[in-house]
């Protein structure tokens, strides 16, 4: 889908309370002013462009989209398209992209298949084309007994796990209060002491009853109403009950049976579910307490999606890695990251507006070539560059050589299965990232492809001149004028029989498509 250029001229400011922008500007600025720091310059308009269709709907602009918004002489232009972005469907499509990958893991193309065949894409694409309250989300999600049928997918995030306990708590803490507590199995934490061995296997007993089921209806996860009582063992032999208790908040009262005390699973301890053919459902439902009693309110739940927004967006959290927010790893403002915690709480957890108030700061904008004597990348005083997601960069090929992209191409299903980092602690290409994206058959076939009359080889096809073919070449893969050098060697090269020019122009498409500038976002 594509964004109506007209709308962009058209489109009205934002009715809604003013967004928070200028607080972030104020925070950050009086830490370079600490530091006497001298930050970048602010990027340009053209760069702006690329940075925020990337960031936003998961592709570059086209030439009209870039030229759209480099002639227009509003004074509010960013904040406009920025709107005009935020809600559109590509959109859409690119945060369910980022948050399928973030909550889920990359998988299988069978994993991807069942994730759609049982609505999980789907549910991640409501949320986000409703601006649904991240709060709201999140409750869904982890007590996995939809209230509707528009809500059922979002079952899949504990069914496609299989009842592993171990691994739903350890996905848990990090993609929903931005903790890692895999340390804290076996004793507590050894360096971040405040995540104790007690909140690993209590965050674990919280979804121990719950089993996989087939119904009428689709996939469910229903839950028993006893069993699910043990001890664990720290390493020097202690044991402790696994009490129904998570980090920063209190422990769920739950009867235990003694220890030769059989239970039996009556149906007195069930109530009917509220939709026909679902599973019954306990009266006393550990996973509803875990919603009630933990994830209500729960401080770091709102924090931790906010420092996730931030690092998606400027390369690096607030705390950094973004899902390690414990005492070992401080955040660089902690002021700004209480205020926008704050803020997205008391917007309802508006995620969209979260998303505007970033995009429109001033760290956002700044450009990403790092001044001199500046080394720390958490002053956030130049824009890191961050490394395209399969999916950013697939949609981006596929617009830039083809003049349209489709969300499920084969392209996007070869390059996800084989550049599978979202949001890595550092940005590093490797040599088998390098190799395959030098010597794919995947991206051979795609270049391959019948020439359409709206394709950039079309397009070249065209032109007279080797200048206005580089030229064309530059902006529509780069976003920017070809230079001088480029124009002269690009014309160089293309100086070959008829024959030889087609294939001259492909080479040149593969190199540009794989190269450092197309490859990442800056």
């Amino acid at each position: 889908m594509y964004l109506a250029l007209s709308a962009l001229a058209t489109a009205g400011a934002n009715a809604e309370q003013p967004l928070p922008t200028a607080v972030i500007d104020q925070h950050i600025e009086q830490r370079w002013n600490d530091l006497q720091l001298q930050p970048a310059a602010d990027c340009s308009d053209s760069t702006f462009v690329r940075r925020i269709y990337l960031d936003l709907v998961g592709r570059i602009p086209t030439i009209a989209e870039h030229e759209t918004f480099v002639a227009d002489q509003r004074s509010d232009k960013k904040a406009l398209l920025v709107q005009l972005l935020t809600t559109s469907e590509d959109y859409v499509q690119h945060f369910a992209d980022m948050f399928d990958a973030l909550l889920m893991g990359r998988g299988s193309q069978k994993d991807y298949n069942e994730r759609s065949k049982h609505k999980w894409r789907s549910f991640l694409e409501q949320t986000f084309r409703d601006n649904r309250p991240w709060s709201d989300v999140t409750s869904e999600i982890l007590l996995a007994r939809p209230t509707s049928n528009e809500k059922r997918g979002a079952v899949w995030y504990l069914f496609e796990r299989q009842e592993k306990y171990q691994e739903i708590a350890e996905a848990v803490a990090p993609a929903f209060f931005g903790i890692r507590i895999d340390c804290a199995q076996c004793h507590n934490h050894m360096i971040a002491h405040e995540i104790e061995q007690a909140h690993y296997w209590g965050l674990v007993a919280f979804f121990n009853r719950s089993k996989n089921v087939q119904t009428q209806n689709g996939p469910r996860v229903s839950e028993v109403a006893t069993g699910g009582f043990s001890d664990f063992a720290n390493l020097e032999g202690d044991s402790s009950p696994n009490l129904l208790t998570f980090f920063r908040s209190k422990t769920v009262s739950e009867a235990r049976p003694d220890k030769d005390e059989k239970q039996e699973d009556t149906d007195e301890l069930y109530v009917p579910a509220s939709i026909e053919d679902d599973p019954r459902v306990p009266l006393f439902s550990r996973r509803e307490q875990f919603i009630k009693e933990v994830a209500t309110d729960h401080p770091l739940i709102a924090r931790a999606f906010v420092n996730r927004i931030w690092a998606m967006l400027l390369g690096r959290g607030i705390v950094h890695p973004f899902d390690e927010m414990d005492s070992t790893h401080p955040p660089s403002h902690p002021e700004l990251l209480d205020f926008l915690a704050d803020d997205f709480r008391k917007s309802n957890c508006d995620i969209r507006r979260l998303v505007q108030t970033i995009c429109l700061s001033r760290p956002y904008q700044l450009n990403s070539r790092k001044p001199e004597g500046i080394d720390d990348p958490a002053s956030f005083a130049w824009h890191l560059d961050r490394q395209l997601t399969a999916e950013q960069l697939a949609r981006s090929m596929q617009l830039a050589v083809q003049g349209s992209f489709q969300n499920d191409d084969e392209l996007v299903q070869s390059l996800r299965q084989s550049l599978r980092e979202v949001m890595p602690k550092e940005s590093v290409t490797t040599v088998k990232d390098a190799l395959f994206l030098t010597n794919n058959a995947t991206i051979q076939n795609f270049l391959d492809r019948p020439v359409s009359d709206q394709s950039l080889m079309a397009r070249l096809g065209k032109l007279p001149s080797g200048d206005q073919q580089s030229d064309l070449l530059c902006q529509t893969i780069f976003g920017r004028s070809a230079d001088a050098e480029e124009q002269q060697r690009l014309t160089d090269y293309l100086q070959a029989s008829d024959s030889q020019k087609a294939d001259r122009l492909k080479q040149i498409i593969w190199a540009m498509l794989t190269s450092a500038e197309f490859r990442f976002n800056h």
